[in-house]
């Protein structure tokens, strides 16, 4: 006797045909349906002609009003698919990329690069940290955690959503208690990570290559580590790269705290400076304050589209004033997490800051996020980080 089919799923039209594989569809594409439909559920596509196109979540609620998981209309959206999905995004990470050789902490699933639309997961040791940026992956997380825990069972599990995802997604995401602080290694290097704090995931394991890069410029050189965060490029600097002296500057006093706790566990000391940069760069600048090697890797400035032009400001002002302080023949990286800024604009705005400064730079290196952080060519928006290397003259 067969087993009774699966109850049928809403379906959702959109308002013109398809003609793009991107997984995001917007609200303004997208036909009302006639029935309400919770945020996050899992829908049948199909275009204005009326032939059906794939799988997705949907949220009424949400600019995405779409999120395409599947186009094999074969292919049920349940456990078994976020099951096959891990399992390659868990094997890309293990097998292709080998990282368990180099690192207990990187990237497990990144979002649209994995197939997963929405969902983020980063290894930490034996922690597990998962980020639901979409309802309809919130609502699928009993899933999602078991298949991790078929391929780390014995890792402790902790997610999470940011405040204004689950405001503009529609779901209230209460995290469970956060696990202890604990340490990993990356490139013989250990790092304190604390999943839970203010600073997201708990470590940006995206820059690793890019701090094992700067580490190689940095022997027996002054190095100035602007907006330090938890320390992860003055403790490469120091550790790694034989740096004479390092001085790590962030606003925020938690950061400061872990990066000087992460170059303790490393057996190296940095300068700590608690500081807005902007207004201790001016200080310094006039008294002739200069380094060697100057990283500068702020937070990100923006998500709303409408202020992308006031963040292309701001990253021309923050160079302008970190280039004054470079020695000339110094090597700078200035790096941008802002995905709504495309690497032509911030490249853009670099020139300008070096322009104003009367600085020529000499780029000799413009790379991004790690290898475990992938992107899709049809879907640039995964392709966030920008990080230039450049020579100062």
């Amino acid at each position: 006797m067969n087993p009774d089919p699966a109850p049928a799923l809403p379906t959702v039209a959109l308002k013109i045909d398809r003609r793009s594989s991107h997984p995001w569809v917007f609200q303004k594409m997208v036909e009302k349906p006639a029935a309400r439909i919770p945020p996050g559920s899992v829908v049948d596509v199909v275009e204005k002609s009326g032939n059906w196109v794939g799988r997705a979540f949907y949220n009424g609620h949400s600019r995405i009003a779409l999120r395409m998981l599947t186009a094999d209309r074969d292919e049920a959206v349940d456990a078994a698919f976020f099951a096959r999905k891990l399992t390659a995004a868990v094997a890309f990470r293990r097998e292709v990329l080998q990282l368990d050789a180099v690192t207990d902490a990187y990237r497990l699933v990144h979002s649209e690069a994995d197939g997963l639309s929405g969902l983020v997961v980063d290894r930490f040791a034996d922690t597990l940290v998962v980020e639901f940026f979409a309802a309809g992956m919130f609502r699928a997380r009993a899933a999602i955690l078991d298949a991790l825990r078929t391929f780390y069972p014995d890792a402790r599990t902790y997610y999470f959503a940011e405040e204004h995802v689950g405001k503009q997604e529609s779901f209230d995401c209460r995290p469970p208690e956060p696990p202890p602080p604990g340490v990993i290694t990356e490139h013989g290097l250990k790092f304190r990570v604390a999943p839970g704090s203010k600073h997201k995931t708990g470590f940006f394991v995206d820059q690793r290559d890019n701090r094992r890069a700067l580490a190689t410029f940095c022997a027996g050189k002054r190095v100035l580590d602007l907006c330090c965060n938890t320390g992860g490029f003055g403790v490469y600097a120091k550790a790694l790269g034989g740096a004479a002296e390092v001085v790590s500057l962030d606003l925020d006093e938690q950061a400061l705290e872990l990066a000087k706790g992460n170059a303790k566990l490393n057996g190296v000391q940095v300068r700590p400076v608690q500081a807005d940069l902007f207004a201790w760069l001016r200080d310094v600048i006039p008294n002739g304050e200069r380094f060697d090697v100057v990283v500068l890797d702020p937070a990100k400035l923006t998500r709303d589209r409408e202020d992308v032009d006031q963040a292309l400001r701001k990253y021309c002002d923050m160079n302008r004033l970190a280039l004054q302080v470079v020695k000339p023949g110094g090597v700078f990286l200035t790096c941008s997490c802002t995905g709504l800024v495309g690497e032509s604009d911030f490249l853009e705005s670099v020139r300008r800051a070096a322009w104003q400064a009367g600085r020529t730079l000499q780029v000799f290196k413009v790379a991004g996020a790690a290898a475990d952080h992938p992107f899709l060519l049809h879907v640039p928006e995964g392709r966030y980080l920008k990080a230039v290397f450049c020579r100062v003259g």
